[in-house]
């Protein structure tokens, strides 16, 4: 026996007995009883934490939706404004159309808001009707 300081004595022997709140007795050795072994284990809860967090992260919520929808909408008017310009100024070229079909062709999330996708729908029209009459302008020329 060994006194350690003001709390008590250690035991000399080579395993510590752990027992849990049920009841069961788990055998360790001093090494895993050891500040490394406590580090090992809280890295892998870490390492569970954080993929819980991306996996929050990957789950949109209704606003989210109606921003990236939004976002998509003002895209497509952009390539549509460039268009224009590009048509008055007579320097149109497949460039900004391809943008346009590019615009068009990212998914397109459905927020709930019927107002919304009825503006999409108005847009995505739009975009769909000035692809077409590039093409009829292409087979012409």
């Amino acid at each position: 026996m060994k006194v350690v300081g003001p709390n008590g004595v250690s035991t000399p022997a080579s395993t510590r007995t752990t027992r849990s709140a049920s009841g069961f007795s788990l055998g360790q050795s001093p090494a895993a009883a050891s500040p490394s072994a406590a580090t090992a284990s809280s890295a892998t809860g870490g390492v569970s934490d954080v993929s819980a967090l991306m996996a929050l992260q990957g789950i949109e919520g209704p606003l989210e939706k109606r921003r990236r929808a939004i976002r998509r909408g003002g895209g497509l008017l952009d390539r549509l404004d460039e268009l224009k310009l590009a048509l008055l100024t007579g320097d149109a070229d497949e460039g900004s159309l391809d943008q346009l079909a590019r615009t068009l062709r990212e998914e397109r999330t459905d927020d709930g808001d019927a107002d919304l996708s009825a503006l999409l729908d108005q847009i995505d029209l739009r975009a769909s009707v000035e692809l077409a009459k590039a093409e009829m302008r292409g087979k012409r020329g």
